[in-house]
């Protein structure tokens, strides 16, 4: 499995905005992709700062997606936006 976790850091309203604006259909699709266990962004309680945490079955799902991701409305809306990530391949 191949697990991400970390912080989606904004810097500005305009940014945070965006985030909420493309958060859902981002989620959907990505639950929807192959290999997809879990999904999440998640508000903190700092309002410019979301939690990101993804797990997928491999390699190959977790590559596919980013690989759909760079194609994306989403990706287009937040590519500037911090991305404070880790990611851990997990053995069973």
């Amino acid at each position: 499995m191949i697990r991400l976790s970390g912080r989606l850091v904004c810097m500005t309203e305009e940014e945070r905005a965006a985030v909420l604006l493309h958060r859902p259909a981002h989620v959907l699709a990505t639950r929807a992709e192959p290999g997809c266990i879990s999904f999440t962004i998640d508000d903190t309680d700092d309002p410019l700062i979301f939690d990101v945490s993804e797990t997928f079955r491999d390699r190959a799902a977790f590559d596919a997606h980013q690989s759909r991701t760079r194609d994306s409305a989403w990706f287009a809306a937040t590519r500037h936006i911090l991305r404070d990530f880790r990611v851990e391949e997990l053995r069973d």
